[in-house]
């Protein structure tokens, strides 16, 4: 029993170690390619048609903001159609109806559809309105987001190249300070954009669209096949299937596009929840397509790391519940110490991480030394999150389908914005929460035993599995009482 316990907890401890030392690839092509200028295509001359899409499905408190930005952007009026892709069931369709008028009113071809149906999710929302739209170009915005006036003006100019099939801008956050959540998603969602989107670009690797904030180019939607409503991830689906055939993506750094965060932690749970399964799904769908295609080795590597990267979740669960019994193994029974002095050696993957990140801060954060004090908060809530993501990764290996359930968005920016007494908040307390508390539980009974072994190079991990998990589940049951 004790040799299958180290065995098991050695292959999940590799693995996070593989996913881990895969920070340190990415930092390599960080160090290889930083230096390598992106080259910038003269401005417009011409103007084409373009399609701005706002998928929208209850949003009332934000999608009067949207509106607002979309119609400042600054490209003619005669080159330029909005659709407002409405699958709402509240007051917010009411409130686009008037939005709508109203700047129709001012000359502006703005179209307020409504399908009837909740069909496809918002990839039967995009592929219905990109079936009756007029532009050569697809501008996508999800109803949280405000692009800033110059958005087309700096991407579409990219699309000269014919081979271009999309153009993606780096997020930005509206409430990043509002509260240790909040900044907690900033210093994740940073990582994301400002080193692996970036690096996978420079480096000539598959990138992908972000839902959100990028322009497409309609042939290229067309030549991948369409948004398809089999995943909950019908951007990376589509980003793939489009370089698969050939396309070229482009990420631009420099160009922002601000969001808002979510600020329940039970929403942000949905969040990564969908984000998770949809991605799970998309390797599930598409790695056989992936490694049967006449592409580099290296490209079909980096790509596969990218699809199967939420893997990690159940092996950093299982990591953390079995860290407890090995440390009392170790202690009670003799000839185990070699193994464990050897196991060191994965903290290797933990420095690799930590550096990933330094990088991203440093990229894009004048104060990036403030901004990475909160690493280990980050960490601890990315392994408290384990629970969460690990039920849709067995949801998505399985084949279980599900709704595609929106993140709720309040306009909540400033510490003095409430959302607790808004609609959409999560009603339904999930029963992961109490798995949560009661992990929590169990490693402070096992930081108790690491003391009383002086097992001192347990402690720390035995810290951040009980802030983590007891952490998440003590927020989620705050929030929800906070209702």
């Amino acid at each position: 029993m004790e040799e299958v316990l180290l065995v098991v907890y050695v292959v999940a401890l590799s693995i996070l170690l593989f996913f881990g030392l895969h920070s340190v690839v990415m930092l390599y092509y960080h160090w290889k390619t930083t230096k390598l200028p992106l080259v910038q295509p003269p401005p417009l001359s011409e103007f084409p048609m373009v399609t701005v899409q706002l998928p929208i499905y209850n949003e009332y408190y934000v999608v009067e903001r949207l509106l607002r930005a979309v119609c400042s952007l600054d490209y003619p009026r005669d080159r330029l159609e909005i659709q407002v892709l409405d699958d709402s069931t509240d007051e917010t369709t009411a409130l686009l109806e008037r939005l709508c008028a109203e700047y129709r009113a001012q000359g502006f071809c703005i179209e307020h559809v409504r399908r009837g149906t909740r069909q496809g999710y918002k990839a039967g929302a995009l592929r219905y309105g990109l079936e009756r739209c007029r532009g050569e170009f697809i501008a996508i915005f999800d109803a949280d987001f405000v692009p800033k006036p110059d958005f087309l003006q700096k991407t579409l100019p990219y699309f000269a190249d014919p081979r271009v099939g999309m153009v993606q801008t780096r997020w930005e956050h509206l409430n990043a300070d509002y509260s240790f959540l909040t900044q907690a998603q900033a210093l994740s969602l940073d990582g994301h954009f400002a080193m692996e989107q970036n690096v996978r670009f420079r480096a000539g690797f598959f990138i992908n669209f972000n839902g959100t904030a990028g322009v497409w180019r309609r042939q290229c939607i067309l030549d991948a096949g369409n948004w398809h409503t089999d995943t909950l991830a019908e951007d990376l689906d589509l980003s793939y299937r489009a370089q698969l055939r050939g396309w070229r993506f482009i990420f631009l750094p420099d160009v922002t596009t601000p969001a808002e965060l979510p600020v329940d932690i039970n929403a942000l749970k949905l969040q990564q929840y969908r984000w998770t399964k949809g991605a799970i799904e998309v390797a599930r769908k598409l790695l056989p397509t992936l490694w049967r295609a006449r592409l580099p080795f290296r490209l079909k590597a980096e790509a596969t790391v990218h699809l199967t990267s939420n893997i990690v979740f159940p092996f950093i669960l299982l990591v953390a519940v079995l860290n407890v019994p090995i440390v009392i193994l170790k202690n009670t029974l003799q000839g185990y110490d070699g193994y464990f002095t050897a196991l060191s050696v994965f903290v290797l993957g933990a420095i690799g991480t930590f550096l990933f990140y330094l990088y991203a801060q440093r990229a894009i954060h004048w104060d990036w030394q403030r901004r990475l004090l909160l690493f280990p908060i980050f960490l601890a809530g990315s392994m408290g999150f384990a629970v969460n993501n690990t039920r849709a990764v067995i949801e998505a290996l399985l084949g279980k389908r599900t709704e595609f359930v929106r993140t709720p968005k309040y306009h909540v920016l400033t510490p003095a914005d409430r959302w607790q007494d808004k609609r959409y908040v999560p009603r339904q307390l999930h029963f992961q929460v109490f798995v949560e508390l009661l992990l929590g539980l169990y490693f402070l009974v096992g930081l108790g035993i690491s003391l009383y072994h002086v097992e001192l190079a347990a402690l720390p991990f035995q810290v951040l599995f009980m802030l983590g998990f007891g952490g998440i589940g003590v927020l989620s049951l705050r929030h929800a009482m906070q209702r």
